[in-house]
């Protein structure tokens, strides 16, 4: 069975990646954002922790998966439940351009997103990639406990399977 995890920070590339597995391999795939931030006929609303737990839970009970998403700790149970965790180590620079470029077509109306594409959310985008530059010790060892099963990949392109 593939359980696969792909996790990354901000524009790491781990969207396009989850897409052309999930293409080539058959087995769908989820943004871990959706499950956090769950859409409804009556709008937008997170979901609390337990719930989103809940939600996880459920996937893995349906068999195969592809999840991407960056790290949160509501979702630590799956680096336990993933049969392979392909971390997306992408050069900080090239984050930081993929960022504005994805800001613009945005806001262009080329690309698509799940959330308001404002200068404040341009902003958190890259407080947030500085946050994980900054916790990147505490990130890698909690890699280090899953060794066995981790693909460390420095883009997108570089997994031929």
């Amino acid at each position: 069975m593939n359980k696969i995890l792909i996790i990354g920070s901000v524009a790491s590339g781990k969207t396009t990646l989850a897409r052309r597995l999930s293409e080539q391999l058959h087995i769908p795939w989820l943004e871990l954002d959706t499950i956090v931030h769950h859409q409804t006929s009556t709008g937008r609303y997170k979901r609390t922790e337990e719930e989103q737990i809940e939600v996880l839970l459920e996937i893995d009970r349906n068999g195969p998966w592809i999840l991407e998403g960056t790290d949160r700790e509501s979702y630590q149970c799956l680096y336990q439940m993933a049969d392979t965790i392909i971390f997306l180590d992408t050069p900080l620079w090239k984050r930081r351009i993929r960022i504005l470029t994805r800001f613009l077509k945005q806001n262009l109306g080329i690309e698509k997103c799940h959330y308001k594409p404002d200068r404040t959310m341009l902003m958190m985008m890259y407080k947030w990639t500085e946050d994980f530059e900054r916790n990147r010790s505490h990130f890698e060892a909690k890699l280090t406990r899953h060794s066995e099963k981790l693909i460390r990949l420095r883009d997108n392109d570089s997994l031929n399977i």
